[in-house]
């Protein structure tokens, strides 16, 4: 009795040493896995977005962007800087006026850079759409780069930009109508019967020659244009318009893009930026940068050109 006593202690003392050593080795060797950070608490925890941080927390969008199931494009710093924006000008701005700008950066579900389209769009949670495109040359949305992707968070992902980005308020018709250098557009426009198609949603491109072009390709003024057959008017202004949005991001050197005339296409050039079509002998138009480039609508995208395409 008193061996099978001693037997049996020895037997509980080898087994509480063996699960003594069990848990302290699964304690070594399992770490604990943290968890995950939320889309506001990366934001404010990383001082490359202070600045994004300080116009969250005025727009009252600390708790939206700590829930769901978000996209956000994240301009830095950096982008801030590029945009002109300060601390400065955040803290002038109305509660409104901010919400409004972030609201334009967030999309209502997660995407990931590899879920980004050639070229398309998506509706932003400040209502208006964002005009995302990949190419070679990466993922951009209305032609600001993606300089970091696909930073993770527990609820989405985060994108961050290189530029902060504005909110389009007109379609490309009233860009046409508002700008004094495209008025000799704006009446080839009208003449030809396109005014509707660009007014109407969607997400069209418009290489749109100013006055000064015009005026080099014999078209002095209005009255030239409407006295001209509405066909061949036709004919010109549908060369200058794509049914997609190509932002400057998007241009690729050689590249051949269909236009609205039907069987006119359009040949690329980066060294400088430019368009020609394609069986055309005609030199390449210049797309007039940096001012002329991206004026981003409601329904696609306006580059300035400094000849008409012939």
């Amino acid at each position: 009795m008193k061996l099978f006593r001693k037997q049996t202690s020895l037997i509980l003392i080898a087994l509480g040493i063996f699960s003594t050593a069990l848990f302290s080795s699964c304690k070594k060797d399992d770490p604990v896995t943290p968890t995950a950070k939320n889309i506001a608490e990366i934001v404010a925890s990383d001082p490359n977005f202070s600045l994004l941080n300080q116009a969250v927390i005025k727009a009252g969008l600390v708790s939206a962007l700590s829930s769901g199931s978000l996209t956000v494009f994240a301009p830095d710093n950096a982008a801030f800087a590029a945009s002109g924006i300060t601390s400065a000008t955040i803290t002038s701005l109305t509660v409104a006026q901010v919400a409004d700008i972030l609201t334009y950066h967030v999309i209502g579900s997660k995407i990931m850079s590899t879920g980004v389209p050639a070229s398309d769009t998506v509706k932003t949670l400040q209502g208006k759409n964002l005009y995302a495109s990949k190419n070679a040359n990466g993922v951009f949305v209305n032609g600001s780069k993606v300089k970091i992707a696909d930073v993770e968070a527990s609820n989405g992902v985060i994108h961050v930009i290189s530029t902060v980005l504005t909110a389009p308020t007109q379609t490309i018709a009233e860009i046409a109508s508002g700008e004094p250098n495209l008025s000799l557009l704006l009446a080839a426009v009208v003449r030809a019967g396109l005014a509707g198609a660009v007014s109407a949603p969607g997400k069209y491109t418009v290489f749109a020659p100013t006055n000064d072009a015009f005026i080099a390709a014999g078209f002095p003024d209005e009255a030239t244009i409407n006295a001209a057959p509405v066909a061949a008017v036709a004919t010109i202004v549908q060369a200058h318009v794509l049914s997609t949005s190509v932002f400057a991001s998007d241009l690729i050197q050689g590249q051949t893009v269909g236009t609205l005339q039907t069987g006119v296409s359009l040949l690329i050039g980066t060294t400088p930026p430019s368009v020609k079509i394609t069986t055309s002998a005609n030199p390449a138009s210049n797309i007039l940068a940096p001012t002329g480039v991206n004026i981003v609508a409601t329904n696609g995208v306006v580059h300035l050109i400094d000849r008409v395409l012939l």
